[in-house]
């Protein structure tokens, strides 16, 4: 489940959609994001995030510091059996250098592309560093640029061979429709576009919350007491979710949505897989 530019395996996938309100930033809606990812391209490879926000800076990437097992623990507080944490180390994040339309750092087994436009990102790719720098095929970014505008896209690049779980990304943004939760799960490792009609094999965990349920409502997670207090200003309290995989083998490719009313309702048949929009 992923967009790559390049031949890949992605497996075991975690996605989270939150909906809070921050004492800082207002309401915002949260991504998290966690797979075991190989290259199995000849050379460098690189995954796409869209996320529909119209702006996106690397300060909105919140670091997890040591506690790499954060969303894990979401996975736990709904899955039979628990699902062990991976106890993986500290991640360092690099501030964007001074350029405003494509913005480059680094982020675990990724270095980092953000962008507004997604066309501006081949301008950048001079910035990766040359093991992890891949090669994108133009129709990609044409394809993200009509089917998803007033979206913000990252451009994840790595070059490692070997299976590796990836550290959490936790993104807070100010949404397009803050009513409506969605997380990116489009599916194509080609490298071209991804085929809108075509219907591709899952293997993740999808998981919400909104700040605005009630006690009774999902399933409390635990974290532990040395959590940072930033850290913990965007996690949830309280999450439901499934997983999609097993029986559910494969479905049709497309991202998943819920509208928040549905979700304070804990009605999760109210999910849907939806296909991106065309600008007109």
């Amino acid at each position: 489940m992923c967009i790559s530019t390049s031949e890949a395996a992605f497996s075991g996938t975690v996605l989270y959609g939150g909906r809070r309100r921050h004492p800082e930033h207002g309401l915002v809606h949260v991504l998290g994001y966690q797979n075991t990812v190989a290259n199995l391209a000849d050379g460098p490879n690189a995954m796409l995030l869209h996320l529909p926000t119209r702006r996106l800076a690397p300060e909105q990437f919140v670091s997890v510091g040591r506690d790499g097992d954060v969303l894990r623990r979401t996975v736990d507080a709904v899955a039979a059996p628990p699902v062990e944490a991976d106890g993986m180390a500290a991640m360092d994040w690099l501030g964007a250098e001074s350029e405003p339309a494509v913005r480059v750092f680094e982020h675990d087994v990724y270095t980092v592309l953000l962008a507004d436009d997604p066309t501006l990102i081949h301008t950048a790719l001079h910035r990766v560093p040359w093991k992890r720098r891949p090669r994108i095929e133009p129709d990609l970014l044409a394809f993200y640029a009509e089917h998803f505008p007033d979206h913000a896209i990252a451009l994840c690049c790595f070059d490692n061979a070997d299976a590796r779980q990836a550290k959490p990304l936790v993104v807070w943004y100010h949404p397009n429709d803050p009513d409506r939760l969605t997380v990116p799960a489009l599916d194509s490792h080609t490298g071209g576009a991804p085929d809108l009609d075509a219907r591709v094999a899952v293997d993740h965990w999808v998981l919400w919350s909104s700040d605005e349920a009630g006690d009774e409502w999902g399933t409390a997670v635990g974290y532990p007491e040395r959590l940072r207090q930033r850290l913990r200003g965007f996690l949830p309290g309280r999450v439901v979710g499934r997983y999609y995989g097993g029986d559910q083998q494969d479905l049709i490719n497309g991202d998943f949505a819920i509208e928040h009313r549905h979700l304070l309702a804990d009605d999760l048949d109210r999910v849907e897989r939806r296909g991106p929009v065309t600008r007109t």
